[in-house]
């Protein structure tokens, strides 16, 4: 499928997905909003992609939502008669801009955010539902959503307390203030900075690749365990990646990893899975 706001690259398991506006600054229209969920889709059907990275063209990751040509269309929807009918229509429209994140939260192989220049509002909402997320020195990070006097709505209030805690998300969230990749780190938003776009490009391939060369059910079972974890108590996700483990132990892949550590050798693994 040919998309406007996205650029797809696939190489050597990876997925490379560019961030193309159309708007300035890779401002999320309503192309982005409409291509993301299909193009994780698309993702998650095809064997052969070990793992997603995300990350902007231009000087920027993202400005976030474009508001100049969003705003007529949630406007419209404004415009009924009935409250109940304006309110379902917002929803509506809300969900379907949820959809995208949370195909990549769920996806079944790592998401890894590579960010430079300047991650606002949607940008930040779109990096809280990666797995891992880099970002180069000069990079800026604002969930700025309340200086538009709304809420933040696309899934960062509820991936970002699990990632920063409690506390730097509330201060984010209520002062909509900008940071600095250094403050990003502190917080452990980002897991590393580098010191050029050019380096963090480079880097975040070198992990993909990475997790590309692994066993893709491992890597898959890995992050299903760490999601399904995130809510439930310990007990409940030890009893779940034992259910999990039991058929993974059966597969070609360990088969293979026991095989190739029997022989003092690289593991190959089935690139099928």
């Amino acid at each position: 499928m040919t998309y406007q706001s996205l650029s797809l690259n696939l190489t050597d398991g990876v997925m490379t997905l560019t961030l193309l506006g159309p708007g300035k600054g890779n401002a999320m229209g309503p192309e982005f909003w409409d291509e993301l969920p299909k193009a994780m889709d698309d993702f998650t059907a095809m064997s052969d992609v070990r793992c997603l990275i995300v990350r902007g063209s231009g000087d920027h990751f993202s400005y976030g939502l474009d508001v100049l040509r969003m705003f007529p269309i949630l406007a419209d929807m404004t415009t009924g008669t009935v409250l109940a009918d304006k309110r379902m229509k917002l929803m509506r429209q809300i969900r379907q801009m949820q959809s995208g994140f949370l195909k990549m939260h769920t996806a079944p192989f790592p998401v890894i955010a590579a960010v430079h220049g300047w991650c606002i509002g949607g940008g930040v909402n779109m990096i809280s539902a990666a797995d891992i997320r880099l970002c180069s020195r000069e990079a800026k990070f604002s969930l700025r959503e309340a200086r538009l006097a709304i809420t933040p709505d696309i899934g960062g209030l509820q991936w970002l307390p699990g990632i920063i805690g409690e506390g730097y998300t509330r201060e984010l969230a209520y002062t909509a203030k900008d940071i600095d990749a250094a403050t990003a780190e502190k917080m452990r938003l980002v897991n590393h900075v580098y010191d050029t776009p050019e380096d963090l490009f480079t880097e975040a391939m070198n992990m993909a690749r990475q997790i590309a060369g692994n066993s893709a059910t491992a890597v898959q079972g890995a992050k299903a365990v760490l999601n399904y974890s995130q809510d439930k108590s310990i007990e409940d996700g030890l009893q779940y990646v034992a259910a999990w483990n039991a058929s993974q132990l059966q597969s070609h892949d360990f088969q293979e990893a026991m095989q190739a550590t029997a022989e003092r050798r690289q593991a190959s693994f089935n690139k099928n899975n």
